[in-house]
């Protein structure tokens, strides 16, 4: 059995203790499958610093988080488009496997609301021009995003609508813009809903995360969230779905490599 973890932190500073036992923790676990989202400049370094460590496993990505879209967004995206440059050109032997995370939140703060709406585009557009898809943060931000995914549709608009949290009205809309959506500890939680609906939507459009170190399923809930506990969403999809959890495994890990190509 293989598990794909999506979306995880794990150059975060809440694993300098213990990054390498983490890891050792979820490879035991089956997860064997990293996929590892950007926030801004000074967490590249980090990234690339895990990605070395375990090359067979960590799959980048290249984006500003729209929570960082702040007055030097400008500096901040001309670094996401440096840093895609590199590594399509032939400079840098290794290569990103999609733009993200990108998107727009509005529940810490709407100042920067314009700043994030032109952040998000730009970005999806960089994703097109190099044949990337996009991992979307979307937060009390529904219709913005969807705004702004109806400028840009098209068969080259592709990707995965991270800690899907919606309706299932907002469940289709993401589907139809060919968006997977990336369910983790919150399908867990007793008040989370989507565990209501989840089964009307086909697991062929579920991909499965963590977002460690934050939203750890339950029984961790309000702790540290790691790769490792990707098993408890998996093991609540199996009950949501009827099915066994290798074929909840197979399945979703098949649809994370329909989208990142690897």
């Amino acid at each position: 059995m293989i598990l794909t973890d999506t979306h995880t932190h794990i150059y975060s500073d809440a694993f300098d203790e213990d990054q390498e036992e983490m890891m050792l923790r979820a490879i035991e676990n089956k997860v064997t499958r990293f996929f590892v989202p950007a926030i801004d400049s000074e967490y590249t370094n980090a990234m690339y610093a895990i990605e070395s460590k375990y090359p067979e496993n960590v799959f980048l990505m290249m984006g500003l988080h729209p929570t960082h879209v702040k007055e030097n967004y400008k500096e901040e995206l001309l670094h996401v488009d440096n840093e895609l440059k590199k590594r399509f050109d032939g400079r840098i032997d290794k290569r990103f496997y999609a733009v993200g995370e990108i998107g727009i939140d509005l529940y810490w703060d709407t100042t920067f609301l314009k700043q994030q709406q032109e952040a998000f585009r730009y970005q999806i557009q960089l994703a097109k021009k190099y044949k990337l898809p996009i991992v979307i943060h979307c937060r009390d931000a529904f219709e913005e995003v969807f705004e702004v995914l109806e400028l840009e549709k098209g068969e080259d608009l592709y990707g995965i609508f991270h800690c899907f949290t919606g309706t299932i009205q907002d469940a289709h809309r993401a589907i139809g813009y060919n968006m997977k959506l990336g369910i983790g500890g919150v399908v867990t939680f007793k008040n989370g809903k989507i565990d209501t609906f989840l089964n009307e939507i086909g697991v062929n459009h579920i991909v499965l995360e963590t977002d460690a170190p934050y939203l750890a399923p339950t029984p961790y809930r309000g702790k540290r969230n790691e790769s490792s506990y990707l098993i408890n969403v998996a093991e609540k999809l199996a009950e949501i779905y009827q099915m066994p959890i290798e074929e909840i495994a197979s399945t979703t890990t098949q649809n994370s490599k329909e989208v990142f190509g690897v």
